[in-house]
């Protein structure tokens, strides 16, 4: 399943909601939308600075990203960004075929 680092920040709008649900409750709202979507949790964690929550996370297709991503965003409590996650292994892959591919610059 594919892996996803998901950044998130808080708006004003969703400040009220964190603190009526604490920290633990938005976690079981995020995980339960997760799992519905037919994924899962690895790590969630908040953090001081731009970014006010850092979640990873498995989901079945880059479509369900895009829809949670969509329907967080829609809501406007939070803005989140998703990147794609790659294992070392996935890496080697990726390297092996680069070695045999020929990239030419423009003009040449």
């Amino acid at each position: 399943m594919p892996k996803y680092l998901v950044a998130g920040s808080y708006t004003p709008d969703g400040i009220p909601g964190l603190m009526e649900d604490g920290g633990t409750g938005r976690r079981a709202k995020i995980t339960a939308m997760i799992e519905q979507a037919g994924g899962s949790v690895e790590a969630f964690y908040y953090a001081i600075g731009d970014t006010d929550v850092y979640i990873i996370i498995d989901l079945p297709d880059q479509e369900s990203a895009v829809a949670i991503s969509m329907a967080v965003n829609a809501v406007g409590a939070a803005v989140v960004s998703s990147t794609v996650l790659m294992s070392p292994e996935e890496m080697d892959g990726a390297a092996k075929k680069a070695a045999g591919t020929v990239y030419r610059p423009p003009g040449e």
